[in-house]
């Protein structure tokens, strides 16, 4: 299974929403591919917004680590905002300490 990290968390919801349609298609073209994929956004987000749960790396922090921990490698969506997510370094952190190999993908349209 390839984990995405993606940036999600943003003060403006349309922003948000933007980042879910941008990594659903990124996983989208994987699925495609063949590959077995998990985008925490991409397969979370409806969830959260229709249970009104939080939608920040705090809440969802032990969820990722454990689809991370069953991950054969993380793949970074170099999405506009991801060196400043909180969520994705600690991706990246969490990845590299549990010895599973980070990749970073150009994100292009």
């Amino acid at each position: 299974m390839i984990y995405i990290a993606s940036p999600y968390s943003h003060d403006d919801n349309a922003v948000m929403e933007r980042r879910f349609d941008e990594v659903c298609r990124i996983t989208g073209r994987l699925m495609a591919q063949g590959f077995i994929v998990f985008s925490p956004i991409a397969h979370t987000h409806p969830i959260a917004v229709r249970s009104a749960l939080p939608r920040g790396w705090d809440y969802w922090r032990k969820f990722d680590n454990e689809f991370i921990r069953g991950s054969e490698k993380v793949i970074v969506a170099m999405m506009d905002g991801w060196k400043e997510s909180k969520g994705v370094q600690a991706e990246i952190s969490i990845a590299k300490e549990l010895g599973i190999p980070v990749e970073y993908m150009e994100v292009t349209d």
